[in-house]
């Protein structure tokens, strides 16, 4: 289960419907991965699909693998942070061929970013080996550099999130006043950060198995 699982339910769309069922009709262990670029509600719908689905779902976000600010701000790359650099990429790989190769009694933990605190909390997540679905959602699931190419090997299926960027954009500017930054801060930091990520983020939309309208 989620750390602090969502109160609300929402209607998912048939689509998302249907293909989650495919995935949990062979009785094995799959792997969803969610991309889309920051502010389409990827956690959102991947915590829908948890609530819906409930036991058979847990939710493991590639969020967890920020780097932390102190190395952000070693390595001069905190002003960036939510770039593919900023990532521990190569161990959110590794933890997701871990989870690929899962045991059967064998538990897994991943970590939690906390946006409140802004830092991940290791050991946050339980992953059972009875799980059958895995939702892992993140920007950066379709990128064609190493070591995020590596994630079709182990994803049996990778949605792209078609959300229209006026929509985005504001959900953005929403969260980032919400968690202490100015109007005009946000919006600097969309244009000087968010929208350049999202700019990359949206080439790989191409090499994704289903594009999933999204509001």
């Amino acid at each position: 289960m989620l750390a602090n699982p969502p109160m609300f339910s929402m209607a998912l769309p048939d689509l998302v419907q249907q293909r989650i069922r495919h995935l949990l009709a062979s009785g094995s262990r799959k792997i969803l991965g969610i991309a889309a670029a920051p502010g389409a509600g990827k956690s959102t719908l991947a915590q829908a699909i948890q609530t819906q689905f409930g036991e058979a779902v847990q939710v493991v976000p590639m969020d967890g693998f920020h780097l932390a600010n102190s190395e952000l701000h070693r390595l001069g790359r905190r002003s960036r942070k939510g770039a593919p650099d900023t990532f521990d990429a190569a161990g959110y790989v590794n933890l997701i061929r871990r989870i690929h190769g899962q045991g059967p009694g064998e538990l897994v933990y991943a970590p939690e970013y906390r946006r409140e605190v802004e830092k991940a909390i290791a050991g946050a997540i339980a992953v059972l080996p009875q799980t059958q679905l895995i939702v892992t959602e993140g920007n950066y699931l379709l990128l064609d550099d190493d070591p995020w190419c590596q994630l079709p090997e182990v994803l049996d299926e990778t949605w792209y999130l078609d959300v229209p960027d006026d929509l985005r954009e504001s959900r953005l500017l929403a969260r980032h006043m919400r968690f202490g930054r100015t109007e005009q801060q946000a919006r600097d930091w969309i244009a000087s950060t968010d929208a350049p990520n999202a700019l990359r983020i949206a080439q790989g939309r191409a090499r994704a198995d289903v594009c999933v309208p999204w509001l």
